[in-house]
């Protein structure tokens, strides 16, 4: 079976958690014996008829004309929307009713939530990452139930295996407070907890991209301010390094506006670490009552539930708990199943 993995061009620069979805779905469906190849604009070696599938990560307006253009050739294809919003699934139908409107008397006028339900329309199955974002899609965009399957965002088995000494070697630090994401993107909401860490006097890790933004700017000045907590501008996902960081951490914090539920939290979770995370995007599906729920909108509750962590006795429930359900393995098996029974009918 020859699949073709395929999502916005930007992906690959932004290493984000998409572009990690992405890449472990093809490695792990190749593994069950899948033909994969990733969607290159200017790759022509593969033409679309000789696939079987195309699955598609994303479903925002740099997806949609590869998605229409799918659609217009009758190639099948399904799609994991990577999407959530605050809003109301009530909200939503009142904006993709404005949309419908729009696009009747100005032709050119769109919508984001028009894209993500066109493209889920055309999708022979949609894959979302929780229930919370299937709901959404169901609720709000009135995609047909019998599409909807979730399949869970996974995590490589090694983060359970990260040797700590390494990170604390490097940096000569351990036991602390970490963070890995985007660093002054707004949904990640870094500035807020470099705030909170301001007032806990213990050490504190930022492992990220700084984004050239106003907010990245203030990050960067806040985060000078604090002799508990440094910043290290990125270190590659495959890096063992990465894995030592997450081993060596005592408690990992998330607060987000939203996570669908945060790749990073998982590897972390799995590698030991006791998580402090939004209750907004779906979080719960994954990490249940093993983890500390944050109103990210407040810097004294971020600050409150990373201290509650730092107290938290040490236990491997949300440890074994990830990997009895989370690996990529069974993730690639689930996506399969779908594939299978797409391509069977």
């Amino acid at each position: 079976m020859k699949i073709v993995l395929a999502s916005y061009h930007t992906v690959n620069i932004k290493h984000g958690g998409p572009r990690t979805q992405m890449l472990q779905t093809k490695k792990h469906l190749e593994a069950l014996g899948f033909a994969v190849k990733l969607h290159e604009t200017l790759d022509d070696s593969l033409t679309i008829s000789e696939a079987d599938l195309y699955h598609l990560f994303a479903s925002n307006f740099a997806v949609y004309d590869l998605a229409r253009h799918l659609k217009s050739v009758d190639q099948k294809f399904v799609t994991s929307p990577i999407f959530f919003t605050r809003r109301s699934p009530s909200v939503i139908r009142w904006t993709l009713r404005g949309d419908r409107f729009a696009r009747k008397i100005a032709p050119g006028l769109w919508s984001d939530y028009g894209f993500t339900r066109d493209i889920c329309n055309w999708s022979a199955a949609v894959l979302p990452n929780t229930d919370s974002e299937r709901a959404l899609l169901a609720e709000g965009m009135k995609i047909p139930k019998e599409k909807l399957q979730v399949i869970p965002n996974g995590v490589e088995e090694r983060f359970l295996h990260g040797d700590p000494s390494l990170f604390e070697k490097e940096y000569g630090v351990c036991d602390f407070i970490l963070n890995v994401g985007h660093i002054g993107v707004e949904r990640k909401n870094t500035l807020s907890l470099i705030k909170a860490l301001a007032t806990i006097d213990h050490p504190a890790v930022v492992i990220g991209k700084v984004s050239d933004t106003p907010e990245g700017t203030q990050c960067l000045a806040e985060a000078k301010k604090n002799r508990n907590l440094f910043i290290i501008e990125g270190i590659d996902h495959d890096s063992e390094l990465l894995a030592s960081a997450y081993a060596s951490a005592k408690v990992f914090a998330l607060p987000a506006r939203y996570e669908t539920p945060g790749i990073a939290a998982l590897e972390a979770g799995l590698s030991g670490a006791r998580i402090v995370i939004t209750p907004h995007g779906g979080t719960r599906d994954y990490f249940e009552d093993m983890a500390h729920y944050v109103n990210p909108y407040s810097i004294e509750k971020i600050r409150t539930g990373i201290e509650k962590a730092l107290n938290t006795p040490k236990d491997d429930r949300l440890t074994i708990h990830i990997k009895n359900n989370f690996l990529w393995e069974q993730v690639a098996k689930s996506t399969s199943d779908v594939y299978h029974k797409i391509l069977d009918r």
